[in-house]
């Protein structure tokens, strides 16, 4: 039976507990020098954390930088290392390149041609994501800002949702971030995304994703989803948004002057028979441990929407067992299903934060051993390569030979989902194209990752 609209206003309008609303102030690179908590940090630090972020996008709030860094382990914290740059994400050749550029006083052109060089070499789209994933309308031309990768998911990328309230260091779509048109994938055309829905029955789940669709104001993310409550778009059965807000600006669910309007879009996305999934970002436990973050997930599940976690692996944030465990633990206590354990990508920052495969699966298996059978729903440890994701199942041993298990979790073919295979076992491993085929046997579409 549903709630009367008035006792359904007051559930989902109700803060439970005091709280003071913060004003949302952000900082990029050039306010490095404005954000008091670095004056404790040696200065050899702050440069660095120049230099990186000179290639490398950075933004944190102040919501982050009071309730999120423990700076008493600064620069160790993992929410510190989450957020801010470190040398380690540039090679040596790349960030001393990037420094003498800095040093020599080049005019801000010249450092931006300095600084796209280096990050044309950092595989800025993985995975063959503009190329392969690129939908095409009935007349063959290609569809901007969609991404349609396996057969009962379209990506849509609204242009005003390409930022977010603080940036990952890790992010696999930083690209997005660093005001290079030719690199981003944005659109403000949603008749498109429209018209394409109309011509493909077969798509079941829509994910709004970025960037970061909560950064948008209420009345546009309801401007875009609200048509797909039409008839003509039945086959719709679920809307995923994908967002790191309920860690890095929890406030946008409860304080902003448009939260409301946001709470009740998602409920009536949910009365109106849409599965609503909140795909939320989490890499650390200690993104659960403030009021306001909890309290934003109670008054999104309020609205009937789940929120289900995903993040990956990462050495300096959560490349252990108990962290992940703990992670787990809380999210199945306040209703949030763990769903996947992703390995870093390769892009960006990738050489400072992968971790080999062999190590990625212990750190899983032991963390599952920790969890109940709700929190065993994260499925991993899964890498999303070109052909699809693909989850590292375990090691064996065949005709005497040590090896990995896999198996696609997801697949462009689909007759590879859910089939196992077989990788010579190698604890240098990070990555699928690394991987080698056991006694002649090929690796399904290994070129394809590559």
């Amino acid at each position: 039976m549903l709630l009367n609209s008035q006792s359904t206003r007051s559930l989902l309008r109700a803060v439970d507990f005091e709280y003071a609303p913060q004003r949302f102030t952000v900082y990029t690179a050039r306010d490095l020098g404005r954000i008091g908590q670095l004056e404790r940090l040696p200065a050899e630090l702050r440069y660095e954390m120049k230099v990186v972020s000179s290639v490398l996008p950075f933004r944190v709030n102040e919501y982050v930088l009071r309730e999120l860094i423990d700076w008493e382990r600064a620069p160790e914290d993992p929410m510190f290392q989450l957020t801010f740059p470190q040398r380690g994400m540039l090679s040596d050749a790349h960030f001393n390149r990037m420094a003498m550029a800095l040093d020599s006083g080049l005019e801000k052109k010249e450092l931006q041609v300095v600084a796209n060089e280096i990050r044309a070499e950092l595989n800025p789209h993985p995975a063959g994501q503009l190329e392969n994933n690129l939908p095409r309308d009935e007349y063959g031309e290609p569809i901007n800002g969609l991404q349609h990768k396996y057969k009962e998911t379209v990506l849509f990328f609204p242009s005003q949702g390409q930022t977010c309230h603080s940036y990952c260091t890790f992010c696999f779509r930083w690209a997005q971030f660093i005001g290079d048109k030719s690199l981003r994938i944005a659109t403000t055309e949603a008749e498109k995304l429209y018209s394409y829905l109309r011509h493909h029955p077969e798509v079941t789940d829509l994910l709004v994703t970025g960037g970061d669709p909560m950064v948008m104001k209420s009345k546009q993310l309801k401007a875009y989803l609200e048509p797909l409550l039409h008839p003509e778009f039945s086959h719709i059965q679920t809307i995923r948004i994908g967002t790191k807000a309920l860690t890095f600006w929890p406030h946008r669910f409860i304080f902003d002057d448009d939260a409301d309007e946001l709470i009740e879009l998602l409920h009536h996305l949910v009365l109106a028979g849409k599965h609503v999934a909140i795909m939320a970002h989490y890499n650390h436990w200690r993104e659960l441990d403030t009021d306001v973050a909890r309290a934003a997930i109670r008054r999104v599940r309020a609205t009937g929407a789940e929120i289900r976690s995903q993040g990956p692996l990462l050495a300096h944030i959560n490349d252990n067992s108990d962290d992940w465990a703990k992670l787990w633990n809380e999210q199945v206590k306040l209703g949030v299903n763990p769903y996947y354990m992703f390995v870093e990508r390769d892009t960006g920052a990738r050489r400072y934060f992968e971790v080999p495969l062999y190590r990625a699966w212990q750190i899983y298996r032991d963390a599952m051993k920790q969890v109940s059978g709700l929190g065993r729903t994260a499925r991993g440890p899964s890498m999303s390569a070109g052909p699809g994701k693909v989850e590292i199942q375990g090691v064996t041993e065949i005709n005497g030979e040590k090896v990995f298990v896999l198996r696609f979790i997801q697949a462009r073919d689909h007759d590879l989902v859910q089939r196992p295979f077989f990788a010579q076992y190698d604890e240098k491993v990070t990555w699928y194209d690394q991987l080698r085929p056991v006694q002649g046997q090929a690796l399904p579409f290994l070129e394809a990752a590559r």
